[in-house]
């Protein structure tokens, strides 16, 4: 059982990182994903190694997606792949979750309408002109999207996505 968290250069490390170990915990092999299976560098020059390319994922595989925020997720959203695979994972119903600026990539993968949602306040337009409800909730849970405010709410987030399962 497998867990991807999607990465680009300058994901926040904290939003990584511990959802990366969390699922461990929890039982879940996780499964890096960026653009290219290479080295991303973090907000502060942390470097993470990607596992695989989204071309190279059998979402049969996948139990459930993270999104961790940071300006990765302004990246992540520019390859249709990336899209694509968050959206697979969400029409199968399995667990999302988008953290703080992952919202970008969860309304470009056109997730998020009709939906009860959070993320960091300033994506609050965004999501809003994509169809969502925003919440003020630091953590929203709508079916199997789990969102997050903040690396704050890291604990509640993880406890909510976990639950999913």
């Amino acid at each position: 059982m497998m867990i991807a968290l999607l990465i680009e250069d300058n994901f926040d490390e904290q939003e990584f990182i511990y959802p990366f170990y969390r699922v461990q915990e929890a039982g879940f092999k996780p499964l890096v994903v960026g653009p290219e299976a290479k080295t991303y560098k973090g907000k502060t020059g942390f470097g993470w190694q990607a596992d695989v390319a989204p071309v190279d994922v059998d979402t049969e595989q996948l139990s459930g997606l993270i999104v961790p925020g940071g300006y990765a997720p302004d990246r992540v959203r520019r390859y249709p792949e990336m899209l694509e695979l968050v959206s697979t994972i969400n029409k199968a119903g399995k667990p999302l979750g988008s953290i703080c600026h992952a919202s970008w990539v969860i309304i470009s993968a056109k997730v998020v309408a009709g939906r009860m949602l959070t993320g960091h306040p300033s994506t609050k337009d965004d999501l809003e002109n994509a169809g969502a409800h925003y919440s003020t909730e630091r953590v929203v849970v709508d079916g199997n999207l789990v969102t997050a405010q903040h690396y704050r709410d890291l604990p509640m987030f993880m406890k909510a996505f976990l639950e999913r399962f």
